[in-house]
């Protein structure tokens, strides 16, 4: 059977999510597509969609790859009106019946921990062994829990001892990764698939990168801030509010949660003028409310127990109200 990827021709536009997945898989799909013109893009840092401006400049080129990137039907059914359009990823989502190929195990009904990355799940799709970069796209996206997957644990145990480094070394690799996002920085969050391309595999130019380090200096300062004032749980619940101009407000959930082990709730009012990011983790499956979010009309998205929403500023309480009416129950 030939694979799809084998079929394109002209320009291409990767979209790709800010984070380390994202950029990791960017880097892997550029690998295998080394001999093709491909631009790469991220949506402004902290939208789970693509602005008027940013499809409109996605009609410059002839296919479109979305990795890592739940973007809503109404997106997609642009992008692939007059061009090809793939998709990789492993967030919760209906599968795009317009799309060249959407190629998403989870929603295919395989279990999320066989695939609990899209970098993984990229690596899989090109039949690669498990690399650096695959596996960091997981550690992004898990952290220190990865190692209760037994798979996973005996996959990051070889790379170890193949490169000579701890888990913390990939820990603070990922840190470094998702500085640019972080910190506000979209055009470096584009730069940096080529710049592991570039580097293939070696992960001495990812922790010696001084912007990166720098930037994950001034990161590392505000997540001891906010991480020192952890509300107390009300009903099992922890709900906190911030006003804060970094994109931290997913990592400062994951954190909260692993520390606690409480359902968490996590509101940044201080991102955009007119909307809020609200971020939700729990043990409970989260998939209703996102469904809610969706038909209210927030931008909404996530995967079973994780949340993220951008909602306009004058209906936040009111579903904070309704989640944590749910989580309670």
């Amino acid at each position: 059977m030939t694979n799809p990827l084998d079929t394109l021709t002209g320009k291409g536009l990767l979209i790709h999510h800010w984070d380390t997945d994202g950029i990791t898989s960017a880097a892997l799909m550029l690998q295998y597509l080394k001999d093709h013109q491909i631009t790469t893009l991220t949506p402004t840092l902290g939208n789970y969609f693509l602005t008027e401006k940013e499809l409109r400049e996605t009609q410059a080129y002839d296919y479109i790859i979305v990795c890592d990137m739940a973007l809503p039907h109404s997106n997609l059914d642009i992008l692939s009106a007059d061009k090809q359009l793939l998709i990789f990823d492993h967030h919760l989502q209906e599968k795009h019946q317009k799309a060249l190929l959407h190629h998403n195990p989870i929603i295919d009904g395989e279990d999320p921990d066989d695939y609990p990355s899209a970098s993984w799940i990229v690596n899989s799709y090109l039949h690669n062994p498990a690399t650096l970069y695959s596996l960091l796209g997981v550690i992004g996206d898990h952290e220190c829990s990865i190692n209760e997957n037994p798979l996973f644990k005996a996959h990051i145990q070889t790379l170890q001892e193949t490169h000579k480094f701890s888990f913390q070394d990939l820990l603070t690799m990922v840190y470094l990764l998702d500085s640019n996002y972080k910190i506000g920085d979209k055009k470096a969050v584009e730069q940096a698939p080529y710049q592991l391309n570039n580097h293939s595999e070696d992960p001495n130019f990812i922790l010696n990168n001084n912007q990166w380090k720098k930037n994950n200096d001034s990161i590392t300062q505000e997540l001891a801030t906010q991480l020192d004032n952890i509300p107390k749980p009300q009903d099992g619940v922890i709900i906190k509010t911030m006003n804060n101009s970094y994109n931290l407000i997913s990592t400062i959930t994951r954190k909260i949660y692993w520390k606690t082990h409480h359902h968490t709730i996590v509101i940044n009012t201080g991102y955009f003028p007119d909307h809020d990011q609200l971020y939700a983790r729990s043990t409970k499956d989260l998939e209703p409310m996102i469904q809610l979010g969706k038909q209210i009309g927030f931008n909404c998205g996530g995967k079973k127990q994780v949340l993220g929403a951008i909602i306009p500023k004058h209906q936040t309480q009111d579903y904070i109200t309704q989640l944590t009416n749910y989580l309670k129950n």
